[in-house]
């Protein structure tokens, strides 16, 4: 049976830098673990492990380049939902579940956010910080202002709501070893990522909903 990696790569042809990146995320997503050696990396994108010099310089180009894959897309997404046209309320139900599936689709991510931010330079962590950090701390600014003056949501720090939200739909995912060894669950399936789906929303929106 082919990997990931070899069917995305002989259905789409990607490019070798593709491919190592998707390679990480596989492995690093099925193993659990950010700590993962180069040379497994190249063998899971089917290339020689000295294009990952080539293409990121290091490990850690690499990792970088994996986190501007994963985060860049949904920071554009999140900007489109702020500017759509329906209640705060609504948007915030969209926010949260895409959240979720997010770290579901890359449990690993808020583990290497925090992993390069503490690791590289003040610089790179500063560069991240604006890329990606700010325009979601602002994203929740905007919404719950929004949800404010339509009296749809109480005056909630936004700056505080980014580590609620954010710590509430990664946890399940960054902590998988409590799943297992309190609870006997090896995977978390779509079922599951549903029902923590439905779980965060409503406790999240009970604590930000204004009281009619």
């Amino acid at each position: 049976m082919k990997s990931d990696t070899a069917a995305v790569a002989e259905g789409d042809r990607m490019s070798t830098r593709d491919l190592l990146l998707t390679a990480a995320s596989e492995l690093m997503r099925k193993r659990d673990t950010l700590n993962v050696p180069i040379s497994e990396i190249a063998a899971e994108a089917g290339v020689n492990s000295a294009l990952v010099k080539y293409y990121f310089g290091n490990k850690n180009g690499l990792m970088l380049a994996l986190l501007e894959r994963d985060l860049g897309a949904s920071i554009t997404q999140l900007s489109a939902l702020v500017n759509m046209d329906m209640s705060p309320s609504k948007k915030m139900r969209y926010h949260l579940s895409g959240l979720v599936r997010m770290y579901f689709r890359c449990p690993y991510l808020q583990r290497l956010l925090i992993k390069t931010m503490r690791d590289e330079s003040a610089e790179i962590a500063r560069d991240i910080a604006e890329k990606y950090l700010a325009p979601i701390s602002h994203a929740y600014h905007a919404m719950i202002s929004e949800g404010v003056a339509a009296g749809e949501f109480k005056p909630i720090d936004s700056r505080l709501f980014y580590f609620i939200a954010i710590g509430a739909a990664d946890q399940i995912f960054s902590a998988r070893f409590v799943l297992k060894y309190v609870h006997g669950i090896d995977e978390i399936d779509d079922e599951l990522r549903r029902a923590y789906v439905d779980t965060t929303i409503t406790l999240i929106m009970d604590g930000l909903l204004a009281k009619s």
